[in-house]
């Protein structure tokens, strides 16, 4: 058989690189005859560099220092394509991983995005692509555009005469979010909790994007995508922005439809599949892809956690689940995802095989 091997990363404990090859593994494992290509995928979050640096082998990671989301300085990289673009990736600048644990949803800032923008249009990026997935703020982007030249006075009162320009190439934001910017489906409401906003301070969040929403009247914030990342999708909106759907475009790099004809198999995962996982994350586009390339192919996912009905997919395999079932300890799937998601390869061929 032709399996395609397609996941996101397993956030916080493997790269989708990582998944992909521990899947192959415990898959040929079981099946060594068949043809197994992995394709590592991204959304706009964790991964997506990496995964157009696979798309591209000639590109350059160029090394930057940008602020933290804490305020500390983090080394970091951005992605210079050999057509001339630059692939920064908010999670590597500003995400919720770099917080080490500790939340800070009062102070969490996205700065340091904007820095390591600011610094690959120094160096002559002609386009930029932006992956904004698994930030650790909720401040509408604004420090992104202070980062870039905005300047906002006490009044909050707005000043673009020393923003910088959109390059010639223009902007490309990837998001696999479509939330707007406020109200009860916006990035407080939806996202707030996981940045740690409880709900007593949900009210006052709201209010600071709202009235940051006011002070650039030219965007609608209830523009589908302007809430993600905590509303920096906003923010680069008002720069001029594009925003285009993250899993897809970043299937399209990788030339994942063309690797999908003729399969017989294809394995999607991310971290934790829930209800979220069907608007437009990796899971979700790669069925949609694989029904329309590989219509007679069975699609199995492979998952972290698995929080939601399986209705679109002929199997699937939970680390935790495996975790228990082979050790009795579900914490074993953080420490040793690898192992399991081998095991959880060796299943699903038995399985759909």
């Amino acid at each position: 058989m032709r399996v395609v091997i397609a996941p996101d990363s397993l956030k916080g404990t493997a790269t989708a690189a990582d998944a992909a090859r521990a899947v192959r593994s415990g898959w040929l494992d079981d099946r060594p005859e068949d043809d197994v290509v992995t394709v590592p995928m991204a959304d706009g979050g964790e991964g997506t560099l990496d995964a157009f640096a696979a798309a591209y082998p000639a590109a350059v990671h160029v090394p930057v220092t940008v602020t933290g989301p804490d305020g500390t300085p983090v080394d970091t990289h951005w992605l210079h394509l050999p057509d001339g673009r630059a692939v920064v990736e908010l999670a590597a600048t500003s995400g919720l991983p770099l917080l080490g644990g500790s939340l800070r949803p009062e102070t969490a800032t996205s700065r340091g995005f904007g820095e390591a923008i600011v610094a690959a249009l120094d160096a002559g990026a002609t386009g930029l692509v932006l992956g904004i997935g698994g930030s650790a703020s909720t401040d509408g982007g604004r420090p992104v555009l202070e980062a870039l030249g905005l300047t906002v006075d006490a009044s909050g009162a707005v000043d673009r005469s020393e923003l910088r320009p959109l390059p010639t190439g223009g902007v490309v934001v990837l998001t696999d979010v479509t939330s707007p910017l406020l109200g009860p489906s916006g990035a407080v409401a939806v996202f707030g909790p996981q940045k740690g906003i409880t709900p007593d301070r949900a009210p006052a969040f709201e209010e600071r994007l709202t009235g940051w929403a006011a002070s650039l009247p030219e965007v609608d914030p209830a523009t589908p995508g302007s809430g993600a990342a905590g509303g920096v999708g906003f923010g680069l909106l008002a720069w001029g922005a594009t925003l285009a759907p993250g899993a897809r475009a970043v299937a399209d790099v990788l030339g994942l439809p063309a690797l999908l004809d003729g399969a017989d198999v294809v394995v999607t995962g991310e971290g934790r599949f829930d209800e979220q996982s069907a608007a437009g994350k990796v899971p979700s586009v790669v069925r949609a892809l694989a029904a329309e390339h590989a219509p007679a192919a069975r699609v199995v996912l492979v998952a972290g956690e698995i929080a939601a009905r399986l209705d679109d997919f002929d199997a699937a395999a939970s680390l935790v689940v495996l975790a228990t079932q082979t050790t009795g300890e579900p914490d074993d799937a953080l420490r040793d995802p690898m192992r399991f998601a081998t095991i959880a390869g060796q299943r699903l061929a038995r399985l759909v095989g």
